[in-house]
């Protein structure tokens, strides 16, 4: 199998399915009605709510559920062979994601742009609507566990990579101020664009000096490092670093994949990996579970991923223009992040399988596999790293894809600068999600305190900015110093996973109510019960086998605590919503209604 068969085969099935099964949404279930105007238009506001181009729309959308899922999903994920990883991105991004991402977005603009806990309160009752925003508070906070797990394992003892992604920090702050004065977009991007390349070309003189070793972190001094960073990011004003980290992220978002593109072209790397490994029944080196449920866990986004909910009930419903917008937007942008998802599988599947395994396993589980690396330790040399243990996923990624640019004969010499500029790639976007997702968390953790102690609700109010994002950083932060990636992603997942099934459900709801078929339903009921299943089944193994077994290498017993109040919770809000859809469907009003249609 090479990669061209691939990346061609599957971008030919994501246009189709956007042509058809895009189009069947769009008009068929959720009859977009584009002569009624969305809220941007009814709440015109000029600051939140703002009629705004669909590809403007777009771009903002795809920016902020692009972080790192993607990315490492589809990496981690490739210890059952390539196979059931591709075979899941594309299923589950067509049936499942595509459809979530689009009815959450048009179940929230409905009801005006609200937050996906709000719309389940207005569509479920109030039961149902507390879960919700509960569920969500644990979900954003283990996600900004799970993002910065990747980071860690990127940067532990890599002065280099670590002074290019320090050296962002200012360089954003700086783009946002000049800006913010100036007025300048087109000067600030270029200066700031260029400013990051410098950061990157300057690492090597960095490292030989006493700034290198000043730089050279373990794993748990950045685990109490980034903590601290989101703290700040989370209380400074968001102009001064979210929004300009956020905007010069987007150029090397796009451009990276595109290259990646590019050179999966030129070269047309084979794909090492075999379709199945032996590990897809358990027991391998970097997730023990088997291939079912955890290929669906461990690959979020870009199949599909409950994250996407925050956003498509968030900034994104109060922007489109057009009601019609949402296929582009909600189904569009959902499909092209299944095609990232592919690119960062090819990636690492293009890698040897010792190579591979010798990255993402800890150096004692992989003498244990019996496999011998083949160009791993040439890579390092030329990288000027050792890459032995680099577990996480972002390694990987950044070897996959200098092992693929360096063989274009302009680049077989630069092989470390790649590797740095990749890793600057993913933590910069992934910093860029722990910015948004703690303000956001600091957000929620306002709105329940904020019950009790009613000052708490005022975002303007300093003090109770400064305590909200401090208890949303410490949170995270101590899942984040106690775990592992094995422990945390697969946390990560099934609290991800969760909060899809929630948007599913909300999705199904709004669905009976609006369409002409009830058989429509289904579109959300099919993920939902495969989601829903797979959700409960890898919750109940990992907090069986690993979080509350004292012998697992994962024993954490918050860990197993925070899956069980999660999984109850689901359950709750799935009862919940068969109450409510049993009175819609007995309802005399609805069956006539449903029987003149």
């Amino acid at each position: 199998m090479n990669a061209i068969t691939i990346v061609i085969a599957s971008m030919c099935i994501l246009m189709i399915a956007y042509r058809l099964y895009g189009t069947f949404m769009a008009v068929k279930v959720l009859k977009l009605d584009d002569s009624k105007p969305t809220p941007a238009h009814e709440l015109n506001d000029g600051k939140d709510y703002v009629p705004t181009n669909k590809w403007v729309s777009f771009g903002h959308h795809f920016a902020a559920i692009a972080a790192a899922g993607p990315l490492v999903g589809p990496i981690l994920a490739a210890q059952f062979g390539y196979l059931p990883s591709l075979l899941w991105l594309l299923i589950g991004a067509v049936i499942g994601g595509a459809v979530h991402d689009a009815v959450v977005l048009f179940a929230s603009m409905r009801q005006k742009g609200k937050s996906l806990s709000e719309v389940a309160k207005e569509e479920l009752g109030p039961v149902a609507g507390f879960c919700t925003g509960l569920a969500m508070l644990f979900i954003i906070t283990i996600t900004m566990a799970g993002l910065s797990m990747v980071v860690l394992h990127a940067l532990e003892k890599n002065p280099w990579g670590t002074f290019a992604v320090g050296i962002t920090i200012p360089i954003a702050m700086g783009v946002g101020i000049f800006y913010k004065k100036t007025g300048n977009l087109k000067l600030a991007s270029t200066v700031g664009f260029i400013l990051l390349m410098i950061g990157v070309f300057a690492g090597p003189s960095i490292q030989e000096t006493a700034l290198g070793d000043w730089l050279t972190f373990d794993t748990k001094t950045l685990a109490l490092i980034l903590p601290i960073y989101a703290f700040f990011a989370a209380a400074l004003p968001v102009w001064l670093l979210l929004a300009p980290r956020d905007y010069l992220s987007s150029f090397m978002k796009i451009g990276v994949f595109i290259a990646l593109i590019i050179g999966v072209f030129i070269i047309n790397p084979s794909i090492e990996m075999p379709a199945f490994t032996e590990f897809i029944h358990g027991g391998g080196p970097i997730l023990a579970g088997p291939v079912w449920p955890f290929i669906s866990i461990t690959i979020a986004c870009g199949a599909i991923s409950g994250f996407h909910a925050f956003v498509g009930s968030g900034t994104t419903p109060k922007m489109l223009n057009k009601w019609s917008d949402i296929k582009v937007v909600g189904f569009g942008a959902m499909l092209v992040e299944c095609l990232v998802g592919i690119m960062a599988l090819i990636a690492a599947t293009a890698l040897h399988p010792a190579d591979y395994f010798a990255i993402n396993s800890a150096p004692e589980v992989f003498r244990t596999l019996g496999m011998d690396v083949i160009n791993l330790p040439a890579l390092s040399q030329e990288i000027g790293l050792n890459l032995e243990g680099r577990t996480g996923g972002a390694v990987t990624l950044a070897v996959g894809m200098t092992y693929i640019f360096t063989a274009i004969p302009w680049f077989e010499n630069l092989a470390s600068y790649f590797f740095q500029f990749v890793i600057m790639f993913e933590a910069v976007f992934i910093l860029t999600a722990i910015d948004a997702g703690t303000r956001v968390a600091r957000y929620l953790i306002q709105d329940f305190f904020g019950e009790v102690y009613k000052p708490l609700k005022k975002v303007d109010f300093v003090p109770a900015s400064v305590f909200a994002s401090a208890l949303a950083c410490f949170m995270w932060g101590y899942l984040l110093y106690s775990g592992d990636i094995g422990s945390v992603w697969a946390l990560f997942g099934v609290s991800n996973q969760l909060m899809a099934s929630i948007g599913l459900i909300v999705g199904a709801t709004v669905i009976l109510k609006i369409a002409d078929k009830r058989r429509y339903m289904l579109t959300c009921l099919i993920p939902l019960a495969y989601l829903f299943a797979t959700v409960n089944y890898a919750g109940y193994w990992m907090t069986v086998n690993v979080y509350l077994n004292p012998e697992a290498a994962g024993y954490n017993v918050l860990n197993g605590i925070l899956s069980i109040i999660m999984l109850v919770l689901g359950i709750v809000i799935l009862a919940t919503a068969l109450k409510k859809w049993i009175e819609i469907w007995n309802d005399p009003g609805f069956q006539m209604e449903a029987k003149s249609a």
